[in-house]
């Protein structure tokens, strides 16, 4: 495939003749002539001083930094003169609050400067980790092709990455892995498409579709507008008392037209950007994990899809499911962003291949890291709330309840199969455990119930609406009030609240 250069992608991302260089001579210390002779064909070669070139532009008006590889200066291998650059280029992004796209291509380490080269991987992983911990935005966009020490650094530290289509992308490439281990990479394994549907980067998008993914996500990332303030209070006035039974609340929460995640990430789509998958090789669709817009306030959304779990699909919340979660809660840290989550599902996996994946732990992380993350909070049980895959992603500083949704510790059948050995008492088990949404806001649980008028899935567009208009101004109180947001917040609300059960 023809590789495309630095300045194809100038001109097909940044708006017209807004690149600004940041570039100077490179300087190169006691280097031999040979060397020397091969960066000067290099220059001549490529119409480049070095394998990076650094600068700023605008995206749709918005500025952005870039740090861009070209894979005509020696196969974009980094030297210590290159990696300077790139550590200036990233310097002054994070000086300016500017984000920056990274775009390697590149083998990775300049052979003829070796290890002191390649250890200089450290300093550019240092410097994007300084622009992380200002919580600016570092996009990565991965272009054919990226291995080696660049691939295994700060080519896969971006909070979003994708990749060109077709891009080679690897550890070592294949030749390399061949003739060290004598076994050939099977054909496929590292093309970005394949890395793409494994959850190792978010997307394959071309040039053109990446400025529209740069727009999207500085967009999202713009202060939060007044269309936050715009919300209808009538529609977000919780009932005060149950109009139907338990039982019949949770064969509501059952029934295959009822809205779920998808459609509130239907009515953010214009404002949203989905990962694809943990970063680590696990994908589960059972999660959905975005950056989005409600009502104009930016934040993370993590969610539970029930039409992606049984009994409508074949995928059950398991390890890699709430791996995928814990990844929506670090960006949310990441970008100082506030954090929704969304609670729906049957329960979390129970089969032999959960239990060696750490099913248990999974549960135990994803908790702790709700409790423990330093950003406003909140989270919405917006259907069935089934043991420990519910209580996981539910920790939150302000928890919102869907009128008919409820938590349990178990299915109700089982809790029902424990107590009576039999199924049939699984109603009379629910009322007894205290389960409904009404009861969860008496106990403390939960602090504002979204109305159904009577049920979700008979007016799915409305409920939707609400439970938008529910979560923005959930948003809107915590972002007016600092001290009802964050880790030590919560710390204090769930030790007193477990006081309080005693």
């Amino acid at each position: 495939m023809t590789n495309t250069t630095s300045h194809d992608l100038i001109d097909q991302v940044l708006d017209p003749g807004s690149f600004i260089s940041w570039d100077t001579a490179p300087v190169y210390g006691d280097i031999s002539d040979d060397y020397r002779a091969t960066l000067d064909r290099a220059r001549e070669k490529s119409g480049v001083d070095e394998a990076v070139i650094t600068g700023e532009g605008t995206v749709n008006g918005a500025r952005v930094a870039f740090v861009l590889s070209e894979f005509g200066f020696l196969g974009g291998s980094i030297g210590a003169a290159t990696a300077r650059r790139i550590i200036d280029g990233i310097h002054r992004a994070t000086d300016g609050g500017l984000p920056l796209l990274i775009s390697p291509a590149s083998g990775g380490t300049r052979m003829q400067e070796g290890t002191p080269a390649f250890a200089l991987m450290v300093s550019i992983t240092t410097a994007v980790y300084r622009h992380k911990d200002a919580h600016l935005p570092f996009l990565v966009y991965l272009r054919n092709p990226t291995t080696g020490g660049v691939m295994a650094s700060w080519g896969s530290a971006g909070h979003f990455t994708f990749a060109e289509p077709g891009a080679l992308l690897g550890f070592l490439g294949p030749r390399v892995v061949e003739l060290t281990t004598g076994t050939p990479i099977p054909e496929g394994v590292q093309r970005a498409e394949n890395l793409a549907a494994r959850g190792v980067i978010d997307g394959v998008v071309s040039p053109g579709q990446l400025r529209e993914a740069v727009v999207k996500i500085v967009d999202v990332l713009r202060p939060q507008t007044t269309a936050a303030h715009s919300l209808d209070a009538a529609a977000i006035t919780s009932p005060e008392e149950p109009r139907i039974d338990v039982w019949d609340a949770i064969t509501a929460t059952r029934r295959t037209d009822r809205p779920g995640l998808r459609n509130l990430v239907g009515r953010l789509s214009e404002h949203l950007i989905q990962l694809s998958g943990t970063g680590d090789g696990r994908v589960s669709p059972a999660v959905i994990v975005a950056l989005t817009r409600i009502k104009g306030q930016p934040c993370v959304l993590i969610g539970q899809d029930r039409h992606a779990q049984p009994p409508h699909a074949d995928t059950e919340l398991g390890p890699a499911a709430l791996r995928f979660a814990r990844r929506g809660v670090a960006l949310a840290h990441g970008l100082g962003l506030p954090l929704v989550s969304v609670i729906d599902t049957p329960g979390a996996e129970l089969s032999a291949a959960a239990e060696e994946a750490g099913m248990a732990g999974s549960i135990a992380r994803t908790l702790g890291e709700l409790v423990d993350v330093d950003v406003p909070t909140v989270s919405v049980i917006l259907g069935q709330g089934c043991g420990g895959g519910a209580l996981a992603m539910l920790p939150a500083d302000t928890v919102l309840a869907a009128e008919h949704a409820w938590l349990s510790p178990l299915p109700p059948e089982g809790a029902s199969a424990i107590i009576h050995r039999d199924t049939d008492h699984a109603p009379e088990m629910m009322r007894e455990q205290r389960v409904s949404a009404f009861a969860l806001r008496e106990a403390g649980i939960v602090d504002t119930l979204i109305p159904e008028h009577p049920d979700a899935a008979d007016e799915p567009d409305e409920f939707t609406t609400r439970v938008l208009c529910s979560v923005a101004t959930a948003l809107r109180d915590l972002a007016s009030d600092p001290t009802k947001v964050g880790r030590e917040h919560r710390f204090r609300h769930y030790e007193r609240w477990a006081i309080e059960q005693g």
